[in-house]
């Protein structure tokens, strides 16, 4: 009985044993890792910028940052400069740099540029992250340039008489101008005085006389018109070149 007793009691520690050494082998079951979400970004540009200001040597630029991080950008914004498309494109050979404030809608001006030359302009923010959408172009002030406005002095049923004054808004004297529009309706000119008027069509270009196509800086002249025309204009939109 004895030994009956014994050989069934090493039998049940043997199975135990070998139940106990199987479920420490086996690993515990690890809770899965909660998945972070994808942020849900809205269709719609996170920075936006055009050109409020240029000079000979400067630019000025603003923007609006509509979104932060992960669907925007964090300010300070850094404007790059390029001095073509290709460069701007893959951010290569920045030839100036200006870094906004703190503000999500502001402005950046950069100076010491070169007159009368186009930049391309590229966004990155505070973190470094470059922005992929806006990638435009503009151009500082040339050294020499003019503006065109027109006074309408006398007008009849069939007709009118206009002054036009030439402005030299350049750093540089001119030492020509020519100013051009285009009609609206059958406006023709019948004489001029202080220019040479040269048409085709509807488009009107007037050159500077012999005697007043030299302007210094902020200087003036001006050149007169006698249209006929079955409907006089309410005025003229004007573009002054060298």
């Amino acid at each position: 009985m004895l030994r009956m007793f014994l050989a069934v009691t090493t039998m049940a520690l043997a199975a135990w044993t070998a139940t106990t050494d199987a479920a420490e082998a086996t690993p515990a079951p690890t809770p899965s890792a909660t998945p972070t979400p994808t942020p849900t970004c809205p269709p719609a540009l996170p920075i936006t910028a055009n050109v409020s200001g240029a000079t000979t040597t400067s630019l000025t630029i603003s923007y609006v940052v509509f979104f932060r991080p992960p669907c925007g950008y964090n300010p300070p914004m850094t404007v790059s400069l390029f001095t073509s498309r290709e460069d701007a494109q893959q951010w290569r050979a920045a030839v100036a740099e200006g870094v906004s404030g703190p503000e999500l809608n502001g402005a950046v001006t950069i100076d010491r540029l070169t007159p009368d030359t186009e930049y391309w302009y590229r966004f990155t923010d505070a973190e470094g992250r470059r922005d992929p959408y806006v990638i435009a172009s503009t151009r500082t002030a040339s050294l020499t340039s003019c503006r065109a406005t027109a006074t309408i002095d006398a007008r009849w049923g069939s007709g009118f008489v206009a002054t036009v004054t030439v402005r030299n808004t350049g750093a540089l004297p001119l030492d020509r101008w020519r100013v051009s529009w285009r009609w609206s309706g059958d406006e023709r000119v019948e004489t001029s005085w202080g220019g040479v008027v040269e048409t085709a069509g509807a488009d009107v270009t007037v050159r500077n006389a012999a005697y007043n196509g030299t302007l210094a800086s902020d200087g003036v002249t001006t050149f007169g018109l006698l249209v006929s025309t079955s409907a006089v204009p309410e005025g003229l939109t004007l573009t002054c070149a060298r």
